[in-house]
């Protein structure tokens, strides 16, 4: 690989580990970096989720804090989502990526909408918490997602996330990150069996990763909240926009 090539993948892991312990958009740098470099759609789809394990690990280490005391949500949360994730993978090895091209941007909208309006709906819920199966329910598919295509998967959980629990914006997104990441980790798990992971490219921006997601804790720490929901409610939007005219050309 040449050098080039190799120090993109790590810098593009960089930059997806920091949006995505921030904002659940590390796809939204990391895949285009794999693309870049030569991989074919499919390729870069699965070697990105392989890279995005380290994401969890990061942050993990670096959301210490946020997590402690969290241990049975966490628990309850990563098994529904990892079942989901393997489902996911194994939809994406057995069907054409084209089936959810219409469906992906709809999705990545609404989890950015949901952000938006997180304080409107828990307003209008008053003192009521998310029924438990609904909850579940939602965070499965939120897995089936993230296992089959990923792009803003997180924007998602932590839309769900933010509506079900009143709690700091840190700790919600610190419990989105371990959430997705066993999603992540059931279909990279297929993946390495069945589908094509470039090991090189994966491991090169792993490091990356790592690196990013050990810093995006702190910043969100640091930062206001209200912009920071904002901010990535915008760019979940843009996202959205993008998808949906990718879909059509």
């Amino acid at each position: 690989m040449r050098l080039g090539d190799a120090t993109l993948l790590v810098l593009g892991g960089v930059g997806g580990g920091l949006t995505g312990s921030m904002a659940g958009l590390a796809s939204l740098v990391s895949y285009p970096a794999l693309l870049a470099v030569g991989l074919p759609p499919v390729a870069a789809n699965v070697t990105n989720t392989v890279a995005l394990l380290s994401n969890t690990v990061g942050t993990a280490a670096g959301a210490r804090p946020e997590l402690r005391g969290h241990g049975r949500r966490l628990a309850r949360l990563s098994a529904v989502a990892a079942i989901g994730g393997l489902a996911g993978a194994i939809l994406l090895l057995a069907t054409p990526s084209s089936a959810f091209e219409r469906i992906v941007p709809v999705l990545v909208a609404l989890g950015a909408a949901l952000l938006l309006l997180r304080d409107e709906l828990r307003r209008w819920a008053g003192h009521r918490t998310m029924p438990a199966p609904v909850l579940g329910g939602t965070i499965f598919l939120v897995g089936v997602y993230g296992g089959y295509f990923g792009a803003a998967a997180g924007v998602l959980m932590l839309a769900v996330l933010s509506v079900a629990a009143t709690e700091p914006f840190p700790v919600t997104n610190a419990v989105k990150s371990i959430a997705l990441g066993a999603a992540n980790l059931a279909a990279a798990v297929l993946y390495a069996i069945l589908a094509p992971v470039n090991w090189a490219a994966a491991a090169l921006m792993a490091i990356g990763c790592l690196l990013g997601s050990w810093l995006g804790p702190t910043l969100v720490r640091r930062l206001p909240e209200r912009p920071l929901r904002a901010a990535i409610a915008v760019a979940a939007l843009a996202l959205a926009a993008y998808l949906w005219w990718r879909a059509d050309h």
